[in-house]
C-alpha cells in the first residue's frame, strides 16, 4: 500500500497536504482499494465553511457510495473538476491528479487529530 510520508491521514482514510494556509485533501489508497471501481464523486460543498468531521461530498463506487468527511475546520476554496469526467483518477491517482479538494484553513485549525503514515498504517491493523 502507498502511503507518501509527507502527507497527514485521518481515521475516516482521507489524505491532507498542507502547504500554507492551504489543505490539499483526497481518499488514501487503502480507501480506493475498499471501494473498488470509483464511478463519480459529488462534491457541492466549495465556498462553503465547514466544521473538522462536516460531510464535504461523497465517493459513488460501482458497489456503494461513501461519504467524505473534513478532516479540518475551513473553507472548501475548490474541486478538482478532472474528477467529474474521470472519476476513475482516484483509483489510478489517488495522491495525485486524484486529490478532491482544496481547503483554505480557519484561523488556528486544529491539527493534533491527524495522523502520520506510519501512525495511519498502524490503525489499519
Amino acid at each position: 500500500m502507498n502511503l507518501p510520508g509527507e502527507l497527514k491521514y485521518t481515521k475516516d482514510h482521507e489524505w491532507v497536504k498542507i502547504d500554507g494556509n492551504t489543505a490539499t485533501i483526497g481518499i488514501t489508497d487503502f480507501a480506493q482499494g475498499e471501494l473498488g471501481d470509483i464511478v463519480f464523486v459529488d462534491v457541492d460543498s466549495v465556498d462553503d465553511e465547514l466544521s473538522a468531521g462536516d460531510v464535504f461530498g461523497s465517493v459513488e463506487a460501482v458497489k456503494t457510495v461513501s461519504d467524505l468527511f473534513l478532516p479540518l475546520n475551513g473553507t472548501v476554496s475548490a474541486f478538482n473538476t478532472d474528477l467529474e469526467d474521470q472519476p476513475e483518477l482516484l483509483n489510478t491517482d489517488p495522491y495525485g491528479k486524484g486529490w478532491i479538494i482544496k481547503l483554505e484553513l480557519a484561523e488556528g485549525a486544529d491539527q493534533s487529530e491527524l495522523l502520520s503514515a506510519e501512525d495511519y498504517q498502524a490503525s489499519l491493523g
